[in-house]
C-alpha cells in the first residue's frame, strides 16, 4: 500500500476515534492487530509537540518516534508477520 494512502487512512481513522489525553490539547488514537506471532498496537498522538506513533508489541514499547518519516523507517523494522500493511491498512479502512 502507498505511504499517502497509509497517511489518509490513519488520519481518517485518528479523526473518528481519538480521544482526549486529558487537557484537551493532546488526541490518541490506537489500532491493534492480533496475529500469530503476537499483539502488535499503533499509537498516533497529536498535541502542540507534533505527531508522535508509540509502537507496542505484546504489550512492550518497541518505539516511539515523531512523524510520518520515522514511523515508516520503524515498522520497517518489524516482523513482517506482526506488521502487514495492507491488512491492517484495510482493517481500519474498513471501520471508518
Amino acid at each position: 500500500m502507498e505511504k499517502e494512502r497509509i497517511k489518509e487512512i490513519f488520519d481518517t481513522y485518528f479523526e473518528k476515534y481519538k480521544k482526549t489525553e486529558g487537557d484537551r490539547t493532546s488526541w490518541s488514537a490506537f489500532w491493534s492487530e492480533t496475529t500469530p506471532e503476537g499483539v502488535l498496537e499503533l499509537n498516533m498522538t497529536k498535541c502542540p509537540e507534533g505527531l508522535t506513533f508509540k509502537i507496542f508489541v505484546d504489550k512492550k514499547k518497541v518505539a516511539e518516534v515523531k512523524g510520518w518519516d520515522e514511523f515508516f523507517k520503524a515498522v520497517d523494522e518489524l516482523d513482517p508477520t506482526l506488521y502487514d500493511e495492507d491488512t491492517i491498512f484495510s482493517g481500519m479502512e474498513a471501520v471508518i
